[in-house]
């Protein structure tokens, strides 16, 4: 007699950041999360919305933990098993800037983000932008959350070659060329941040629908 047995794959572990959490079925929870191993995952933590927890704090969004779970190769999702926390982002819910810049990180990771695709570089940007936090608090969050801005748009293949010559292309090069803890002390002003938000959101725009355009020129050559 043949007996077939259907189990799970063997447990994982990797380091991982927490991008979103959403309510599923009775006390469970949907996790998406960045996995430095693996890309972007998304998994079911049993019993994570219950009073006795099994992993406490550790899904708040952007902790920085190590994530056990079992995977099954028919399955989208993974099951979560265990939680270590490293760091957690919750101590920033009591600082209103910080804690919307955070949802601000969190969410455009979550949008750009391929699922199951490595991207070393985007997990050790995130880490940089934490890092920053942590160092400065509310004086850190705006320029963190612009180098933020420009490298997700960068490693996502949106920002192409910058070339053009004007105030906020030096900045924007500065950016992209200098880890953001050398980054030197400016004076943000509302008209600093129009003109770098027009010139890149032009420079992106440009780019998608050059992209756009000569793709199916190429195609019929």
């Amino acid at each position: 007699m043949c007996y077939i047995v259907l189990a799970e794959m063997p447990a994982r572990e990797s380091e991982s950041l927490i991008l979103r959490t959403y309510p599923f079925q009775e006390g469970d929870l949907i996790v998406s999360f960045l996995a430095r191993d693996l890309g972007k995952l998304r998994g079911v933590a049993k019993r994570a919305r219950r009073p006795k927890s099994p992993f406490g704090a550790g899904l708040e969004r952007l902790s920085h933990v190590r994530l056990s779970y079992f995977q099954k190769e028919s399955r989208e999702l993974v099951t979560l098993d265990s939680c270590e926390l490293i760091r957690s982002s919750f101590e920033f819910q009591s600082d209103y800037a910080a804690a919307v810049a955070l949802d601000y990180v969190a969410e455009v990771s979550e949008q750009l983000l391929a699922p199951a695709e490595h991207s070393e570089r985007f997990f050790r940007l995130l880490l940089a932008v934490l890092d920053h936090f942590w160092a400065l608090r509310s004086e850190g969050v705006w320029s963190a959350v612009l180098y933020f801005t420009l490298w997700s748009a960068r490693l996502s293949g949106f920002l192409p070659e910058l070339k053009a010559s004007r105030s906020s292309l030096e900045l924007a090069t500065e950016i992209l060329t200098t880890p953001i803890g050398a980054l030197a002390p400016r004076q943000w002003t509302r008209e600093t941040a129009a003109d770098l938000r027009r010139f890149l959101v032009r420079r992106i725009e440009e780019h998608i629908e050059r992209r756009l355009i000569t793709a199916p020129l190429l195609e019929s050559l």
